[in-house]
């Protein structure tokens, strides 16, 4: 009886499909975010294609990122697509790639867990 539990239960072991664990990848730095923000604000201030090309070859490597979560990936993805050079560098441009950039440091950054304060006990 023990060793038909065992053939089944290794049966189903080696039926089951292998499950690898995916490798760990770490949040990006702060440094790593503040230098995609500043790369924005050189672009929004001199409009040429070095500056905005930086920012999206710093931007496109997190896209990919496993742990990021989408509302990171959209403010990347739309910051990507601001920083293009445009024929006039007029406000509207400026402050689209701007308050793009000023949003990375708080929706990319790696969340915080709070410890929670001990409960007093109540009589």
């Amino acid at each position: 009886m023990t060793s038909t539990i065992t053939r089944v239960l290794l049966l189903l072991a080696m039926a089951s499909p292998a499950t690898a664990a995916e490798p760990y990848e770490p949040w990006p730095t702060k440094d790593q975010l503040s230098s995609i923000e500043q790369a924005a604000y050189a672009c929004s201030r001199d409009n040429s294609t070095q500056a905005c090309r930086l920012v999206r070859q710093l931007a496109d490597p997190l896209m990919d990122h496993s742990r990021l979560p989408g509302l990171c990936k959209d403010v990347l993805w739309s910051l990507m697509d601001e920083a293009k050079v445009a024929n006039s560098n007029d406000f509207r441009r400026k402050d689209a790639i701007t308050n793009t950039a000023r949003r990375i440091p708080r929706v990319c950054a790696e969340p915080v867990m709070k410890k929670g304060k001990p409960k007093s006990r109540q009589a």
